[in-house]
């Protein structure tokens, strides 16, 4: 009887331990989320009674041109935010750990990673607009350094012109980016045994090889949690492109955070723009459910 006392006890306690972050996720997660799937299916301007019209909104994504874009343009962002800084960061993570941290110092490498990791805590609005200032077509930065080495014919209006606007918010969202995967993967490389890594040395291994064979197969998790993690980042974007661009010219960096936001606060059709969270939001948990599995199979296979 003490024992099943004891175990109730502990149950007890251990629900109250999550009481508050379970009334936290529902208030601010689970009913903003079912309400924002309610209005999806209804006509509604932010005042008023919403009116019912069913399926109506989604039919209408179908066919709507600016929303495909929006998908076009987010598979670059998630080249620029999830593909190029992951493979980069492996690089560079690789370097600050077995040459910089070994050779010159661990007091250097973790220089570098914390400049690399800066962007990462600097106020979204404050890149934006430092950028915007770096791109600006007439008074810009890199027009300017252009002009000033002789190759002015290759300055370029960065934001404002369609061919460009894309690839220069990419280039942004790379800067930005590129610091988490190397504090992460930095963060997996201390655990890899150094003993593996002078088995290989008596192997005759070289730095690529222990590097590919070794290093990487073992910080697998780390590589999982940044596939995640930035590529949720890359599908809900909106503040840069928000600071940057306006989702312009034309529809150039349109992405579907930004393309909901106009429907709710521009154009006043909270119903569509909440059709438009709603699949954003589907597509997210599809994503992250796929990304968990493959990491549990890739797992199991090791075990």
């Amino acid at each position: 009887m003490a024992k099943t006392r004891s175990r109730q006890g502990g149950k007890s306690g251990y629900l109250l331990f999550l009481l508050p972050g379970v009334l936290l996720f529902t208030a601010v997660i689970i009913i903003p989320l079912i309400m924002n799937i309610g209005i999806s299916f209804t006509r509604w301007q932010g005042i008023g009674t919403p009116q019912w019209v069913g399926l109506e909104h989604y039919e209408r994504l179908i066919h709507d041109a600016n929303f495909w874009a929006s998908f076009r343009n987010i598979l670059f962002i998630i080249v620029a935010m999830v593909v190029v800084p992951t493979l980069l960061g492996l690089f560079l993570a690789a370097v600050l750990f077995d040459y910089v941290g070994k050779r010159i110092g661990p007091g250097t490498a973790s220089v570098f990673r914390s400049g690399l990791y800066l962007p990462q805590v600097l106020p979204v609005a404050v890149t934006g607009i430092v950028w915007g200032w770096f791109l600006n077509s007439s008074t810009g930065v890199f027009n300017s350094i252009l002009d000033s080495i002789g190759l002015g014919f290759l300055a370029q209006n960065w934001l404002g012109d369609p061919q460009w606007a894309l690839w220069s918010v990419m280039f942004v969202m790379v800067w930005v980016q590129l610091g988490y995967p190397v504090v992460m993967f930095m963060s997996g490389l201390q655990r890899v045994d150094p003993e593996l890594y002078e088995a290989a040395d008596l192997d005759g291994a070289g730095w690529w090889q222990k590097f590919t064979r070794i290093a990487v197969h073992l910080i697998k998790p780390e590589i999982y949690v940044v596939l995640v993690t930035t590529t949720i980042s890359a599908l809900k974007i909106f503040g840069q492109i928000f600071v940057l661009t306006r989702g312009g010219p034309g529809n150039s960096t349109l992405v579907p955070s930004y393309f909901a936001w106009q429907n709710f606060f521009e154009k006043f059709n909270a119903g569509y723009g909440a059709a438009i969270s709603t699949v954003l939001t589907l597509i997210i948990i599809v994503l992250t459910y796929v990304f968990l599995r493959i990491q549990t199979a890739d797992e199991r296979r090791g075990a």
